[in-house]
């Protein structure tokens, strides 16, 4: 696996693409070249691992990034449950399709946090349900970036 840290993150430039990797659902964002902002791409619902991998490296190749942060769901006291090793699972097998650089980054709270700024903006149920998945995935490379440029 081509797994890097943050600093290493920092020594290149290009577009990075961030995922929120769930069990129905993937969420993806991306930076624009300069790493300043993160836009919501998609959300794939998952189907069939290949398929889903194979449409998230299309994604990957045609926006021309250089790596993925990809999302690790830690427990509120920071230790790893199930879910951080099922993420964990997904990743590895995503290197074994395409191995690109990439980094786990906290998402604690990144879903709570978009849904709050959703229900705050009165968005429907339903237009909620559509996007959070993007929009946390966007929330967490945002968090990258941010990180990037302190």
């Amino acid at each position: 696996m081509a797994q890097i840290e943050l600093s290493d993150l920092a020594a290149t430039s290009g577009p990075i693409m961030g995922l929120d990797p769930g069990t129905k659902t993937i969420g993806i964002a991306i930076s624009d070249r300069s790493r300043l902002i993160s836009t919501p791409l998609e959300t794939i619902k998952r189907k069939k691992f290949t398929p889903d991998a194979t449409h998230l490296f299309e994604l990957y190749t045609q926006r021309e990034c250089t790596a993925l942060v990809i999302g690790l769901p830690l427990n509120m006291d920071g230790s790893s449950g199930p879910r951080v090793q099922s993420v964990k699972d997904f990743s590895i097998n995503l290197m074994n399709i395409k191995n690109v650089p990439f980094m786990f980054w906290d998402e604690r709270l990144s879903t709570a946090a978009v849904t709050r700024t959703m229900i705050e903006g009165d968005i429907s149920r339903a237009k909620r349900a559509q996007a959070v998945d993007k929009l946390a995935a966007s929330y967490i490379l945002q968090g990258v970036l941010d990180r990037l440029r302190n």
